[in-house]
């Protein structure tokens, strides 16, 4: 609250906290998140607009070159099928609407596609739009601003040091040069991770504080719902106290960034849900990349339930 940043030992603590004590640890959290946020939720829509095929090894991910999952496959979407998406994405009172693409970097025609449907997209619709295509260029990152894409998204995924146990196809340190290039074009970068891959306590806090070194606006928090066909199939999720206190850490070591609960939030947080609104500002509602979500209807009715309020459009 004084403006003072979290040791990692002190970081390490909150996940060390006891289960009796998970409630005060929620409300350490949410007195910085009120601070800066006040009671507002911020919703986000992602538009997986092409699935699967991806070169990449990345262990986790059922659109990988390694993963026999049986999701649904196809090719880039049109930038009418795009746009169609962001309104939609309006329609449901979302904030940010994302397009998303398989692949290690952008192709010509991906980003025309998409930079052909972020020009309608901006004037048209009261959305922000986020774009994550994998790994750009200094020039593919201009051409994405110049386009008014306000954001870039590119996880880090993990920590440094465990990064190589799940994908050997890329490196951590190029997936960190994205995000300065998409931050050096003007862009916001959203950048997070994914937690219950068989990483330690101190690798989720390693990963927060890199985070925290990046200066990054967005945090998206996934919790890892194993994929049938993937690499970590057989590996469990974590359990819901581990989760929210996971959570709460990553606010307090990232007050004033926007974080997100993204992926598996309702596969690992289960009736405690709401519980991670004290910790987290935003969520993405209707669905992740290639799983269901609850739906927006159950995700405006959780969050009047628990007595916080849909964020709107700034500007």
């Amino acid at each position: 609250m004084a403006g003072r940043a979290l040791a990692h030992s002190e970081a390490l603590a909150v996940l060390q906290a006891p289960d009796d004590e998970l409630l005060a640890v929620l409300d350490a959290a949410f007195r910085v998140r009120r601070q800066h946020f006040g009671r507002k939720v911020n919703l986000h829509v992602i538009r997986n607009a092409r699935s699967g095929g991806c070169s990449e090894d990345c262990a986790f991910c059922s659109q990988s070159a390694v993963s026999s999952a049986p999701i649904e496959q196809y090719p880039l979407q049109s930038a009418d099928e795009l746009v169609a998406g962001a309104r939609a994405a309006a329609d449901v009172g979302a904030v940010k609407y994302c397009i998303v693409t398989s692949g290690r970097r952008p192709s010509a025609q991906v980003l025309a596609v998409v930079c052909a449907a972020a020009r309608r997209i901006v004037p048209e619709l009261p959305i922000r739009l986020c774009v994550s295509l994998g790994a750009l260029s200094a020039e593919q990152a201009r051409e994405l601003k110049a386009a008014g894409v306000a954001r870039y998204n590119h996880n880090l995924e993990t920590a440094q040091r465990f990064f190589p146990q799940i994908c050997s196809t890329h490196t951590w340190e190029e997936r960190v040069a994205t995000v300065r290039c998409a931050r050096a074009a003007g862009l916001e970068a959203c950048c997070g991770g994914i937690l219950g891959l068989g990483e330690t306590l101190d690798d989720r806090v390693d990963l927060a504080l890199a985070l925290r070194e990046l200066q990054v606006e967005a945090i998206p928090v996934n919790l890892f719902n194993p994929r049938p066909g993937t690499p970590l199939a057989g590996r469990g999720k974590m359990l819901p106290m581990e989760s929210l206190k996971a959570l709460a850490m990553f606010r307090l070591v990232n007050p004033t960034a926007e974080l997100r609960a993204a992926g598996g939030r309702e596969a690992c947080l289960g009736q405690l849900q709401p519980l991670a609104l004290f910790a987290v500002n935003s969520i993405f509602t209707q669905g992740y990349l290639t799983t269901p979500g609850q739906g927006p209807s159950r995700d405006l009715a959780m969050l009047a339930e628990a007595g916080f309020e849909v964020g709107q459009i700034e500007g």
